[in-house]
């Protein structure tokens, strides 16, 4: 017994030694038991995996189906996180567009698409971009997988907002990458979108300059506003956008006016591509809903029609198209200053991206306001509820102006549009529209609920400096317009009366502009040749030189823009050129009278020597007083008699012992003028 107690307590102290540290025993409890933990992750793919061959076979059976037989989004093979969205953001009976695109889209096939305006386009490829990816069961692992890309930014903030409502429910990433943001902010986020909403520019920046930037998994291109898209503006960024893009790609193209040019669609990658024109045989290619009219109106009496019509449509939304982002600036300044009586806002390129999208929020939730645009607000822009769309200039062509009035009766929604035409592009511009059987009806304004404010816009350009320039640049940049177009039918700057032009916009003195003087000159020049069939023309009030009012600056004038605008001559030192107006007699002989040569270009350089010897002394003030002799500041001239003989003397070279002795004397005077203020301070 002994032996094994020791046996027994060897063992102990040995097991105690290897198995546990010196001190007390803690105490173990017992473990509890834990269920195995259930992964909702397994069933939630087993579920979708089920849902997605649902649709699969749905879609096979796309083909039997009719387009006028789908009365809702139900009947259509859309899973049930995109059925939810489409719910919740109200979105219930599909338009025409919609029932007969979505047929082919869902099913892969390549769709090129075009319908009036506001009749639900975004909706119609938003739905087929989500139901691919979802069916490919596409993670942000996966990359890039869908791209939609339009021409302008507010159009690209407009699509993303609806793709946030109708695809909350879906797990995919999504990135608008847009002009005017922040780039950095961009750089490493771009990587991880699933679906990307651009514009060109943007998007091939990151192409060319960002590693972390790859589009080889891109399953579906979106080109929405397909036709500019396309267009000389966008043709050299999109070749090089395409040409990165892989070919088994799926592409639909959407627009109100849709391009057939097989060279466009070989370039956007249509693989067989299935025409969906829902409104091709219409009889018009504006909204039925839509009443439009125009109306005869000079460029100088412009100003005065917007604000009696605005005055008396205070309650109503507006939207006024101008040419260009200078008569935006303008009159959205002036129209703040005037206090119409409702919100008064302005769109254009210009401006800084987050100020756009601010702007475009603020006119959408207004109920009464007016919105100066240019074409950026155009396309494709699904403003709520404007009452009125005012055409304050003729648009280029036909197109620009059925995406002008498409701003309006939106969705089977009541709209007017107005369009406001000068005499010389009444006949022209009304037989364009006739080609898209387009008919607009003339209305005729009452001349007694004309309000006439020339008055007040000259008060307030005397008061605001910065009003008065931003009027030179509006009337400059206006005649610049109508000179570039290309249908000089329509467009003729040249039947603007500039006088009454500039007095409308408050300005006193016509502003010069050479570029129009030379067409003139080129204008009447080119009706005869001789000098005999020259005088007439001459001595009439239409002569080569305009009737201008002009400011003239004299031999330092040719510092403007303007003289090299529509010229393509080589650039030399400023010249002034003096042309005299008598044409050569074609018909005088050798003997006969000499003809008078042009005089030579005159340079500065050569009006500076001839001041210079003149000996005249330039850039001085001199002061008289009451009795008409010249009074002497000693403060700032020099009253020492040395001084004033050596500026009779006409020397050449520096006399510093001259000098040393006028400056002796100048300081005699410059100490009575001390002590003289120092008496005057302490008294």
């Amino acid at each position: 017994m002994e032996n094994k107690t020791e046996n027994d307590q060897g063992a102990q102290t040995k097991m105690s030694g290897l198995n546990r540290p010196n001190g007390p025993r803690k105490k173990q409890g017992f473990k509890k038991y834990q269920k195995p933990q259930f992964n909702p992750q397994k069933k939630r793919s087993a579920k979708e995996k089920e849902e997605v061959d649902n649709l699969e076979n749905r879609k096979t059976e796309l083909a039997n189906i009719s387009p006028e037989e789908i009365l809702s989004f139900a009947k259509l093979p859309l899973s049930r996180k995109t059925l939810k969205g489409l719910k919740d953001g109200s979105f219930t009976v599909p338009t025409k567009v919609q029932r007969q695109s979505l047929i082919f889209s869902l099913h892969g096939t390549d769709v090129v698409a075009a319908a009036k305006t506001g009749s639900g386009k975004t909706l119609a490829f938003i739905i087929p971009l989500l139901e691919m990816l979802y069916c490919k069961r596409w993670s942000p692992m996966d990359g890039l997988g869908a791209l939609v890309i339009t021409p302008t930014r507010e159009l690209a903030y407009q699509i993303f907002e609806v793709l946030k409502k109708v695809g909350k429910e879906h797990d995919f990433s999504a990135g608008l990458v847009i002009g005017g943001k922040d780039l950095k902010y961009e750089w490493n986020r771009v990587s991880t979108c699933n679906i990307m909403i651009c514009t060109p520019g943007r998007l091939l920046q990151h192409m060319t300059e960002n590693p972390e930037f790859t589009s080889d998994n891109v399953q579906m291109l979106i080109l929405d506003e397909a036709d500019q898209c396309l267009s000389m503006g966008f043709a050299d960024t999109m070749n090089c956008i395409l040409q990165e893009l892989p070919s088994d790609r799926q592409s639909l193209l959407f627009s109100a006016t849709q391009t057939r040019d097989v060279k466009d669609l070989i370039r956007a990658g249509c693989n067989n591509p299935v025409f969906c024109s829902v409104h091709e045989y219409s009889k018009t290619s504006t909204p039925k809903s839509l009443k439009e009219s125009y109306v005869i109106c000079d460029v100088h009496d412009k100003f005065t029609f917007l604000w009696s019509f605005i005055r008396h449509h205070r309650k109503h939304k507006i939207l006024v198209f101008l040419a260009t982002c200078k008569q935006v600036q303008f009159l959205n300044s002036m129209f703040c200053k005037l206090h119409p009586g409702l919100s008064v806002m302005g769109l254009h390129g210009s401006m800084h991206q987050l100020r756009r999208m601010a702007i475009y929020d603020e006119f959408c939730r207004k109920k009464c306001a007016v919105l100066f645009a240019t074409d950026v607000a155009a396309r494709g822009l699904d403003i709520p509820a404007v009452d009125w769309v005012v055409q304050a200039d003729c648009p280029e062509d036909v197109t620009a102006y059925i995406h002008r009035v498409g701003r309006t009766a939106r969705f089977f929604r009541n709209g007017e549009a107005i369009l406001l035409l000068t005499p010389s592009e009444e006949q022209a511009m009304l037989t364009c529209l006739g080609t898209k059987n387009i008919l607009v009806d003339k209305i005729d304004v009452d001349p007694a609920k004309m309000q006439s404010i020339n008055i007040k816009i000259e008060i307030i350009l005397s008061k605001y400096s910065n009003l008065k320039e931003e009027a030179v640049r509006a009337f400059k940049a206006y005649l610049k317009h109508l000179a570039l177009m290309k249908n000089k039918k329509v467009f003729d700057v040249t039947a603007v009366d500039l006088d009454a032009f500039a007095r409308s916009l408050g300005l006193a003195v016509t502003p010069r502009i050479r570029f129009l003087e030379k067409k003139l000159k080129q204008k009447f020049g080119q009706k005869s040749t001789t000098a005999d069939t020259l005088k007439p023309e001459l001595e009439s009030d239409v002569s080569f030189k305009p009737k201008l009012t002009t400011l003239d600056f004299g031999a330092d004038d040719s510092d403007d823009d303007d003289e090299e605008f529509l010229s393509s001559s080589k650039t030399q030192d400023s010249v002034i050129v003096e042309d005299s107006l008598e044409e050569p007699d074609l018909n005088a002989t050798q003997d006969g009278p000499k003809l008078n040569p042009k005089k030579k270009p005159v340079t500065k350089v050569a009006v500076i020597k001839k001041l210079l010897k003149k000996n005249l002394q330039l850039n001085q003030r001199v002061v008289f007083d009451d009795e008409g002799e010249m009074v002497l500041d000693p403060a700032k001239e020099q009253v020492s008699q040395a001084a004033r003989r050596l500026g009779e003397q006409e020397t050449s070279g520096i006399n510093i012992a001259r000098l040393q002795e006028i400056m002796k004397e100048e300081d005699h005077y410059d100490k009575k003028l001390h002590a003289e203020k120092l008496k005057e301070k302490n008294r």
